[in-house]
C-alpha cells in the first residue's frame, strides 16, 4: 500500500536554500517536512540532472551526457530536440508501471519526455512551417490533451519559455495546465519542471534584484499550484528539488578558439560566415555552461588536446579517457576529453576571431543550430533585433561539480520521515519517490 496516494515532484533549477525564506508559499508547504542539502552530480545541467532524477543513475549508465548530443556517424549535433529513447535506463514511471499498472504518472515539461512511458505528458513541440515560421503547439499524451489545454488556457507561451522574453508566464502555464491534468486525470506521480529561476540568475547574476524578484514571482505561482493540487488530489506528498544552483561568473573560456589557435579546428567558410566543420576538425568543443565535451577524431591527439587545456586559469579539471569515469561520464557519447570550468567561469561556443565572420545564426535566438548552449541569447537587443556577441555579459552559470557550498542545492519535502536530513545526491530522489509507493 502506498505511503501517499499522490507524489508531486517539483524540479526547480536555480533554487537555493537561502531563497526559500523569500518564498512564503513554498516555506509554508515545507515548514513541517524534511530538508537536506542537495549535491547535484556532474554535469549539473538540465538534461543530465533530470535523467539522473528519473533513473537514479549517472550519465555513464543512462547516456545523457549534456543538453545535446554529437552523433559521430552522421557528423550531426542535436541540441534540445531528442526524444525519450535517448535515456538508456528505466525511469520512475516505467518502474511504477512494472509494479502496478494503476500507478499512473504525469510528465509535465521535463526535457526528453517526448515518447516517454508516463501516462500523461505535456512538452513544447512547435510546428516548423515550410516558410520558416513556427506555430505554437505541444506534444501531449494523449494527443488530444493539448487541444483541451489550449481551449482552456490558450496556447503555451513558447516565447516566454526561453530567450529575451522569458518570464513567469511560461511557468505559470505549466502549473495551471498541470493542475488541470491533476483534476481530470489524477496521476499518482507528477513530475513538473518549473524553469523560471533560470533566466535572471544567468543574465544578471544569482543575487541580482531581477533574480530575487524571480523568487517572488515563482512563489506566487506556486501558491496557486499548491491550492489547485490540494483541491484536486488527496493525501499529496510534495518533493521539491533544485536541479542545480547558479553561481556568479566573471570569466569566459572559448574552447573552440583555443583549438583553432592550435590548428585543430576546421572552418567551413560560407556566404553567411564561418561555420564549424565537425568531420574535418581534428578536435572541436560542444560547450554546455561550465563544461565542454571535446570530440577528438584521432586518438593520437587526445593527450595533446588535454594538455592544451591543462593549466588554463579558467579551467578547474581536464578529464581524458578513463579519467572521465571520475564523475560517471565514461560513456561512448561523451567527448574524448571533458573540460570543466573554475566556479567563476563559463564556456562559450564561439570559434570566430572576428565578429564580422560569425555565422548568421550566432546573432539570433537559435538553440538548435548552435553547437552548444548560448545564454547570451538572454541579452537579445530589441533595437537591433540581434544578439550582441559579448559572452562577458553573462553573470551567472552552473554545470561544474558542486565543490563549494554555493553550488549545493536543496531537497525539500512537505512531510517528515521521507528522507534523511543530510547531504543527498539527486540520484537518490529516484528511490525516495519509489518508496512512497511501497517499491
Amino acid at each position: 500500500m502506498a505511503l501517499n496516494d499522490h507524489v508531486v515532484l517539483l524540479s526547480v533549477p536555480g533554487l537555493r536554500a537561502s531563497d526559500v525564506s523569500r518564498m512564503p508559499n513554498l516555506q509554508q508547504l515545507v515548514s513541517e517536512g524534511d530538508s537536506a542539502p542537495l549535491i547535484p552530480s556532474f554535469p549539473c545541467v538540465t538534461w543530465p540532472v533530470q535523467a539522473n532524477l528519473l533513473t537514479g543513475q549517472l550519465a555513464q549508465q543512462h547516456g545523457v551526457i549534456a543538453n545535446g548530443f554529437y552523433w559521430r556517424k552522421e557528423n550531426k549535433v542535436e541540441m534540445w530536440t531528442a526524444w525519450n529513447e535517448k535515456i538508456q535506463r528505466p525511469q520512475i514511471w516505467d518502474v511504477l508501471h512494472q509494479h502496478d499498472p494503476n500507478l499512473t504518472s504525469a510528465a509535465w515539461f521535463p526535457m526528453l519526455s517526448k515518447g516517454c512511458g508516463a501516462d500523461y505528458v505535456c512538452m513544447p513541440a512547435p510546428v516548423h512551417n515550410p516558410d520558416g515560421s513556427e506555430s505554437l503547439w505541444c506534444y501531449t499524451k494523449p494527443t488530444e490533451l493539448y487541444g483541451e489545454l489550449r481551449d482552456t488556457l490558450g496556447h503555451f507561451p513558447l516565447q516566454h519559455f526561453w530567450g529575451p522574453m522569458a518570464n513567469i508566464k511560461a511557468t505559470d502555464w505549466i502549473c495551471k495546465s498541470a493542475a488541470l491534468a491533476a483534476q481530470n486525470q489524477k496521476p499518482r506521480f507528477s513530475y513538473l519542471y518549473l524553469p523560471h529561476l533560470d533566466y535572471a540568475a544567468q543574465k544578471d547574476g544569482p543575487d541580482s534584484p531581477a533574480a530575487l524578484q524571480a523568487c517572488a514571482d515563482l512563489d506566487h505561482v506556486l501558491g496557486t499550484l499548491i491550492s489547485d493540487y490540494q483541491q484536486a488530489l488527496k493525501n499529496v506528498l510534495w518533493l521539491i528539488v533544485s536541479e542545480y544552483t547558479i553561481v556568479p561568473v566573471n570569466d569566459v573560456l572559448y574552447p573552440n578558439r583555443l583549438l583553432r589557435d592550435a590548428g585543430m579546428l576546421a572552418i567551413d567558410v560560407r556566404d553567411d560566415g564561418e561555420h564549424l566543420d565537425y568531420a574535418q576538425s581534428r578536435a572541436w568543443a560542444l560547450v554546455d555552461h561550465q563544461f565542454s565535451h571535446i570530440f577528438v577524431n584521432d586518438a593520437n591527439d587526445i593527450a595533446a588536446v588535454a594538455k592544451l587545456f591543462q593549466g588554463q586559469p579558467s579551467v578547474d579539471e581536464v578529464l581524458a579517457g578513463d579519467d572521465r569515469a571520475k564523475y560517471g561520464m565514461g560513456h561512448e557519447r561523451s567527448g574524448e576529453v571533458i573540460v570543466i570550468s573554475a566556479p567563476n567561469s563559463w564556456q562559450a561556443y564561439y570559434w570566430w576571431m572576428d565578429d564580422a565572420l560569425a555565422p548568421s545564426y550566432a546573432r539570433t535566438v537559435d538553440i538548435h543550430r548552435k553547437p552548444g548552449y548560448d545564454p547570451v541569447e538572454l541579452h537579445f537587443d530589441m533595437a537591433t533585433k540581434s544578439i550582441p556577441l559579448d559572452a562577458t555579459l553573462i553573470k551567472g552559470s552552473h554545470g561544474a561539480p558542486a565543490k563549494l557550498d554555493s553550488q549545493q542545492g536543496v531537497l525539500l519535502a512537505s512531510q517528515r520521515g521521507v528522507f534523511p536530513q543530510q547531504p543527498t545526491a539527486e540520484t537518490d530522489v529516484f528511490e525516495i519517490v519509489l518508496r512512497q509507493f511501497g517499491i
